[in-house]
């Protein structure tokens, strides 16, 4: 197995809005807001759903990496409820070994509800069900042990016993990566992922807002100091400034594609880090990874939904 990916098993339930329905909700736009199962109910109830499809953002870059051919696996709590059966038949059918053994839970499988404005901007509020209570106990030892590479999600953190479950992941891994995710999830955990990305991680992927975040910088200058500080492999999306690479003192970086008909920015970033990691895994050189991860996204900004088929 080349990668495994360990994330939130959601299901993704896509759907249109205008301005004024994030206004009259209290969202924050290009925002991923954590919710309750009744506020789940409660803004579902009233929009027209234009597609559901197994998601979560690790579970997106780990499909990615199928449809490149990879041989891949993935790790992400459900309840053995509709949803769940749903989610893991949805992961097997893009040739993703799926790594967990549904059981009986008091809590429902996650879902995750993808509101996306006219300007191709995704919100998303997401009822994280039982996804994020994953522990130590869930990590399948040999699917780890046998991978070149782990990939962690960000997510993850915001529930459950996430540290322990990381810890045991990462000290069984060759290689350990991971996304920061979302600008306020390096907000609300920044002590802990200052210490995974200096001391634990062998990649970590970023945009340019949570990496600022996470460094307190001011300017994309200090990312770039801290990034051959780190000396390990940072990789960040800057939108339509491209993506740059920083390991050491080499700073590699790729410009974003023109001209796109953007409709839907979901998992813009999630199929960047699975075209890098191909790239990657691949031994192709980190300015190839980048062009890479840069084509996938930009398939993908051009579709509803994360998937490229």
């Amino acid at each position: 197995m080349k990668i495994i990916g360990i994330g939130n098993a959601i299901v993704d339930v896509l759907c249109k809005v205008d301005e004024q329905f994030l206004a009259k909700n209290n969202l924050i736009k290009s925002t991923m807001k954590l919710v309750g199962e009744k506020e789940f109910q409660n803004l579902i109830s009233n929009l027209k759903i234009e597609k559901t499809i197994a998601g979560g953002s690790v579970a997106n870059s780990i499909v990615g990496l199928s449809q490149l051919n990879n041989e891949v696996s993935f790790i992400g709590k459900v309840n053995d409820d509709k949803l769940g059966i749903e989610y893991e038949k949805s992961l097997t059918s893009e040739n993703v070994k799926y790594c967990y053994k549904r059981r009986k839970e008091n809590i429902p499988t996650g879902t995750c509800l993808i509101l996306i404005t006219p300007d191709s901007e995704r919100t998303m509020c997401t009822f994280l069900g039982i996804a994020g209570k994953i522990t130590p106990s869930d990590i399948d030892e040999k699917s780890i042990k046998e991978s070149g590479l782990v990939f962690l999600e960000g997510y993850l953190w915001d529930e459950g016993e996430p540290k322990a479950a990381f810890d045991k992941a990462i000290s069984l891994s060759n290689k350990s990566a991971m996304s920061l995710s979302d600008k306020f999830c390096v907000d609300r955990h920044k002590k802990n992922f200052y210490e995974l990305v200096k001391n634990k991680l062998d990649i970590t992927f970023a945009n340019e807002q949570e990496i600022l975040e996470l460094t307190s910088g001011k300017t994309f200058e200090d990312v770039i100091e801290f990034g051959k500080e780190l000396n390990k492999l940072l990789v960040i999306t800057r939108s339509e400034k491209g993506s740059v690479a920083i390991k050491g003192s080499e700073v590699i970086e790729c410009e974003s594609k023109k001209n796109l008909k953007i409709v839907d920015l979901t998992g813009a970033g999630d199929l960047f880090a699975g075209g890098f990691l191909h790239g990657y895994i691949n031994n192709m050189p980190l300015k190839k990874s980048l062009e890479e991860g840069t084509n996938l996204a930009s398939k993908i900004i051009q579709k509803i939904g994360a998937r490229l088929n």
